[in-house]
């Protein structure tokens, strides 16, 4: 079925006609096969030509697709209220993975500033140089603001990772009549196609009852972002063993728990690309010029934290986990009787919240080392469901 998508511009067509034959090329190189992973990560990461590395606008009204911090600063002043709780009992400093715009850490520290909570250092890690430089184009008035490369060996405070593990490259598995297959990329004339072979077992070991799923079952497995989560914990527990100062990571995005996400009627998978506020499943189409995600296996993450050395210190949806955190008394800061201010916003929360819209596909996943979020987050605690 040909999509019903906008046009993009003559430089823009070009670019991805370039990034195509980059990507032609390694599978020629790789014996005509390549992970769907390996597709995805050259895709938004190949440097210069990738979707995350390359120029074009990804984020707000003139991009593919809009985040929370985008949508209201109240996501952002709501999150430092959480952060500086838990900086109180490890250590005043941040990291923030893949920072977007810059305007989710321009939220925070500016309510973190009048709420008189000193920030040592906030430190991106930010693998698109575009993106990079428009998070130091929003943040040049907080000095304490610094980019990293990569993960430091060692840290202490809080972390923060939104809409992060979604983008992380994701391996494909279909289920056939000879057992379970990984489905990867080849080439056929002018095109790439869909190749499946046989599967490494390790792959698999992510789905619970693998073996009850039905053949013809396609579904994501996540090893890139469980390497992430334990380079995550591997960091954390070192700045104890180094400081003595625990540390947490608060990681927000949307996706399921493993009995959730591997559900036998979910036999296509979670695979969704972002073009200009369209949303479709054809990885295929212009390489470069749009996004390409997977939903998260919390489960997955979470496992992958504890057997990292960490704990689990909540794990919620989107909405009791703003609401928990007090966006309700935020939004109220501006009087309800002042509705050319008031509205936007109050929307700006139902959207965040709403079971409909963001509230509950939308998770919150909390783990830390020496760390404790307060006992107002654990009525709607749902770690038992991991």
């Amino acid at each position: 079925m040909q999509l019903q998508l906008p046009e993009p511009s003559p430089d823009a067509l070009l670019a991805s006609r370039s990034l195509q034959t980059l990507i032609a090329n390694d599978i020629r190189h790789n014996s005509g096969w390549i992970s769907f992973s390996r597709f995805m990560e050259l895709a938004l990461y190949a440097p210069g030509q990738g979707y995350y590395s390359g120029g074009a606008a990804k984020l707000g009204k003139d991009g593919d697709f809009t985040t929370a911090p985008e949508i209201t600063p109240l996501f952002g002043e709501t999150l430092a209220h959480v952060a500086a709780d838990l900086m109180g009992k490890t250590a005043p400093q941040i990291i923030e993975f893949g920072a977007g715009t810059g305007k989710l850490a321009h939220d925070m520290l500016t309510e973190l500033s009048a709420m008189g909570v000193a920030v040592h250092r906030y430190s991106i890690v930010e693998l698109s140089g575009e993106l990079r430089a428009r998070q130091q184009r929003t943040l040049r008035g907080f000095p304490q603001v610094a980019w990293l490369e990569q993960f430091p060996a060692a840290f202490s405070g809080v972390v923060i990772g939104n809409e992060v593990l979604d983008a992380m490259p994701a391996h494909l598995v279909v289920k056939t009549q000879q057992g379970w297959k990984e489905r990867g990329i080849g080439l056929a004339p002018k095109k790439f196609v869909y190749r499946d072979r046989p599967c490494e077992p390790w792959l698999i070991a992510q789905i619970p009852d693998a073996d009850m799923l039905p053949v013809g079952y396609l579904t994501e497995v996540h090893p890139i972002s469980i390497g992430f989560m334990k380079s995550l914990s591997g960091m954390l527990c070192a700045g104890h063993e180094n400081t003595g100062h625990g540390g947490a990571a608060i990681l927000i995005d949307y996706g399921f728990p493993a009995h959730e996400y591997y559900l036998p009627q979910r036999s296509q998978g979670t695979l969704m690309c972002h073009y200009r506020h369209h949303a479709h499943d054809d990885p295929f189409y212009l390489p470069g010029l749009q996004d390409i995600t997977a939903h998260v296996d919390f489960t997955a993450i979470a496992r992958a934290a504890v057997e990292g050395g960490l704990d689990i210190l909540g794990y919620m949806n989107q909405a009791a986990f703003l609401l928990d955190a007090g966006i309700g008394d935020l939004l109220l800061r501006t009087p309800p009787t002042d509705k050319l201010r008031y509205l936007p916003q109050s929307n700006a929360v139902q959207k965040l919240t709403s079971p409909a819209e963001m509230g509950e596909l939308f998770k919150v996943l909390v783990v830390g080392k020496k760390a404790q979020l307060p006992a107002k987050f654990d009525r709607n605690d749902r770690s038992h469901r991991l």
